[in-house]
């Protein structure tokens, strides 16, 4: 069987595996939408550390840049000021 996680057992793995597989898809889609709100959380939370003084709008664009990618994010909502980077 293959390893997915090297810090992890493989008995540990195989529980883990078996776990997801007999859960629901209900709960595997609720675990995916809690995953992904805490990536954005964690995202955000760099980008205010990063740029302490952007408008909310400004971080949203840069969130955007993160997401898309610098050239999609600035085809859909405009480029960023001249001296700043996603």
């Amino acid at each position: 069987m293959t390893v997915f996680s090297a810090d992890t057992s493989p008995d540990i793995e195989n529980m883990q595996i078996e776990r997801l597989r007999q859960m629901p898809p209900w709960r595997k889609m609720a675990l995916m939408a809690e995953m992904s709100q805490t990536v954005w959380t964690l995202a955000m939370a760099g980008l205010r550390q990063r740029h302490p003084d952007d408008a909310p709008a400004l971080r949203r664009r840069r969130m955007a840049g993160l997401l898309l990618g610098p050239e999609l994010a600035a085809r859909v909502y405009g480029p960023l000021p001249e001296k700043d980077e996603c």
